[in-house]
């Protein structure tokens, strides 16, 4: 009889701190395998496999393409690599599009966990901004796995397990002090028949969505066939948006493979927007320099020299506008 012996962590800002507690309280027998994904940069350094192993007894590693997947281990996400697993129990790392503007991403090892796992699979949901992992323990769930969410107020950054407990009917919330006891009455119980017997939700859509971020089988054609083109674009590639039919929360892919919830689509195109009026500033006051510095330097007409300056004055002006612009909406985005 199998046993729930795959347990799949995702997490952002916060979560370091919660998975040390929670890999400290876990006894050095552990009988599962835990694979970990926190959003980091692509330029990280790698450290985390060795905070993880410090932190408890369990040894910690980041994950190798191809290697059997061993209970009592910690596989970690790589810098800018999807972490996920394969049938019938390998790690598979995957260089597919970014989802939810983060490679590693949550959702697409949870997703490949259930797909290839279904109810073996125990999905936790940590500390961490916007909604990266809401639609994988959605998967996990549908799949016959358990889904455990960290209390919200026991959560540096609440939104990632908030979002995952509007969305999901998890199976168990507690606080990380307490997630490891539950963990340890979880891991390796065996599975009771019917669940054993559930067969993960949408197979075609988990599969090809799984494909996506693993970089294989690249399938445009499926990935259209997710959901009907919106008015949106991808603000990775520019591709056009499908969004996905029957998900909440919404989410769009475009064709090439970047995946987007509303939230995170919101939060990507709003720094884009940012970007776009910072470079907006620096035109206009690169501008306004070389116009003054034409003034400076004009000795063709009496009059040139005043227009010159007044037309570099209004560039400044219409650059502090900008500037207040954003200003009043970082004040807003604070209160």
């Amino acid at each position: 009889m199998a046993n729930r012996d795959i347990v799949v962590i995702g997490g952002s800002a916060g979560a370091i701190t919660a998975l040390q507690r929670l890999i400290g309280n876990l006894p050095g027998d552990f009988p599962a395998a835990i694979f970990i994904v926190v959003h980091i940069s692509p330029d990280s350094p790698g450290m985390l496999p060795q905070i993880f192993a410090n932190a408890g007894q369990l040894p910690a590693a980041d994950g190798r393409h191809g290697e059997a997947i061993e209970l009592g281990r910690i596989y970690v996400a790589p810098p800018d690599r999807h972490l996920l697993i394969k049938a019938p129990g390998l790690v598979q790392i995957g260089y597919g599009p970014k989802e939810n503007r983060f490679r590693p991403a949550v959702d697409p090892l949870f997703r490949s966990a259930a797909y290839a796992l279904g109810p073996r699979v125990i999905g936790i949901v940590l500390s961490g901004g916007l909604d990266d992992g809401t639609i994988g323990l959605q998967a996990i769930k549908q799949a016959g796995g358990l889904t455990i969410v960290q209390n919200p107020d026991d959560a540096e950054v609440p939104s990632m397990p908030a979002s995952a407990l509007r969305h999901v009917a998890v199976d168990h919330r507690a606080d990380i002090d307490d997630m490891a006891e539950l963990l340890v009455k979880l891991a390796g119980e065996p599975i009771k028949q019917k669940a054993a017997a559930a067969e993960p939700a949408m197979p075609m859509e988990l599969e090809v969505e799984v494909q996506v971020q693993a970089d294989e089988h690249r399938r445009e054609t499926a990935i259209r066939e997710l959901g009907e083109p919106s008015l949106f674009t991808c603000p990775d590639c520019h591709g056009a948006l499908i969004e996905i039919k029957d998900s909440l929360p919404r989410r769009f892919r475009c064709h090439t493979g970047h995946a987007y919830t509303s939230a995170s689509l919101e939060a990507e195109l709003g720094e884009k927007i940012e970007n776009a009026l910072w470079n907006t500033i620096r035109a206009l006051e690169e501008h306004a320099m070389l116009l003054n510095h034409m003034a400076k330097h004009n000795h063709d007409s009496s009059s040139e020299p005043t227009r010159l300056s007044a037309s570099a004055q209004d560039a400044l002006r219409r650059a502090g506008l900008i500037r207040d612009a954003l200003a009043s909406n970082a004040n807003e985005a604070a209160e």
